[in-house]
């Protein structure tokens, strides 16, 4: 693998280096997903898009990362916990208040790994480790869906 390759791949899978903080780096690449689901239009295509497009390069550049460290699932990889957090929102009507409680309920779900999220984690490669966060996000998402529909309006 070619030095541009792995280079090109760290950065992306840790989040532009987010993922080397020393301390919760998944807590601060979920806030990475957060700041990118704010910066996207509201558009459901341009939603799905961008999904599509962090899971392809994930698994890509979390594989790229997993081989240079020769490590299984090392903990500098957090793009995964930005697709989690961009599926956990995706095509939410939520302000302030519903972010914040997207952003703990993606991290209940990601941590606590409920099945089938604990199962798929064991898969190799870069797609394992975007997987499981993937469906801790659609968790996050289904909980977050009814919380919209049991809370007063305009509160999150």
């Amino acid at each position: 693998m070619g030095r541009v390759t792995t280079t090109v791949g760290l950065a992306l899978a840790t989040g532009l280096g987010v993922g080397y903080v020393p301390f919760a780096p998944g807590t601060f690449g979920s806030a990475v997903g957060l700041l990118l689901w704010i910066a996207l239009p509201t558009a459901p295509m341009v939603q799905a898009a961008v999904i599509a497009a962090v899971f392809a390069v994930g698994v890509w550049s979390a594989g790229v990362t997993e081989r240079h460290y020769r490590s299984t699932d090392p903990g500098v990889v957090v793009i995964d916990e930005v697709l989690g957090m961009l599926i956990t929102l995706a095509i939410q009507p939520v302000g302030w208040a519903g972010a914040a409680l997207a952003f703990l309920l993606f991290r209940a779900f990601d941590v606590l790994k409920p099945y089938p999220a604990n199962r798929v984690e064991r898969m190799h490669g870069g797609f394992g480790i975007m997987a499981d966060d993937g469906v801790a996000g659609l968790y996050a998402n289904i909980v977050l869906r009814l919380a919209l529909l049991w809370a007063p309006a305009g509160l999150l």
